[in-house]
């Protein structure tokens, strides 16, 4: 884990980490998931590979009891193996569905609002979106770390003392830092 840059808003941290957010010692992180909470491929599948099987069972169960997770929300499961005690599962938007940016500060949005609502002091977030979804990768990450950095400044009595942006790639992780010292 290599934390390219961090900045400070409203006394909390805002960290761009290079890693795998399956290793992060956050107390959640989040997941970039699909609506039916199937976590077979990119950053979900990792998750559910070293949080183990009880991350996709609890998924299930929250399907089955209360259907697809919209698009724009977000919902929590048990950490499983992971060091983080909880998983935020946060569905962004698929490229070309129409009202993306939206739809894609909405997840970011409820996916910090779950953090505050459990509690947590750190949570890390990847690129949401910017994988096997399509969203462009370069706006992407504006929005995300714009959508961050509102949520921090709107709610100063947030529990969140800590956000990761978090990314395995570089090219994700450098775009994440030049759009966080641009837009603080």
């Amino acid at each position: 884990m290599e934390v390219l840059t961090e900045k400070e808003i409203n006394g909390k941290k805002v960290k761009v980490v290079l890693g795998d957010i399956t290793l992060e010692n956050t107390e959640a992180i989040v997941n970039a998931a699909n609506s039916l909470l199937k976590h077979g491929g990119g950053v979900a599948g990792a998750i559910v590979r070293r949080g183990g099987r009880v991350i996709q069972e609890e998924s299930d169960r929250i399907v089955k009891e209360r259907g697809p997770v919209p698009v724009g929300s977000a919902v929590y499961t048990s950490g499983g193996k992971l060091k983080a005690k909880y998983v935020i599962h946060a569905v962004g938007p698929v490229w070309g569905e129409g009202d993306e940016e939206r739809k894609l500060r909405s997840a970011v949005r409820s996916a910090l609002e779950l953090a505050d609502q459990l509690g947590v002091k750190s949570v890390a977030l990847p690129a949401i979106s910017t994988g096997i979804f399509g969203y462009p990768k370069e706006e992407g990450t504006k929005v995300i770390v714009d959508e961050v950095l509102r949520f921090l400044k709107e709610k100063p009595e947030t529990s969140l003392r800590e956000v990761h942006l978090t990314a395995i790639d570089r090219e994700t992780a450098e775009l994440f830092r030049k759009h966080l010292e641009n837009l603080s």
